[in-house]
């Protein structure tokens, strides 16, 4: 279980540093580097993404939390994986990443409070 509340706590800290990423590219205009940056991060994040999600999806089977369900789990870490690259171009819909963004936050947030409480 700590591992979980964990991986959900590298998770949050991984969406923050994508919107870093994102701002940092909107601002300049330019792309990240695919093999300097975009790879290297998106391989990260799919590394914790794809322990969490499975992790959580038993977790939330034989818990049944309250506020959490296994297709919001399974919507999050396509959101995650995809944000973990979307971040480095520019050209990415603001509305659409922020919007991702925040989804992701909120559920990775939901989580650790369900983690927490059981």
């Amino acid at each position: 279980m700590e591992d979980l509340k964990d991986l959900t706590q590298k998770l949050l800290e991984l969406n923050e540093e994508a919107m870093t990423h994102y701002k940092r590219v909107r601002d300049s205009g330019e792309k990240g580097d695919f093999y300097q940056e975009v790879k290297p991060f998106a391989d990260e994040v799919k590394q914790y993404n794809d322990r969490w999600k499975e992790k959580m999806l038993l977790w939330a089977k034989t818990h049944k939390p309250k506020h959490l369900y296994p297709q919001q789990i399974m919507n999050t870490s396509e959101n995650i994986e995809m944000t973990s690259v979307s971040c480095f171009f520019p050209e990415t819909s603001y509305s659409r990443f922020i919007s991702h963004h925040q989804s992701i936050q909120f559920v990775l947030e939901t989580s650790m409070k369900e983690l927490e409480s059981n």
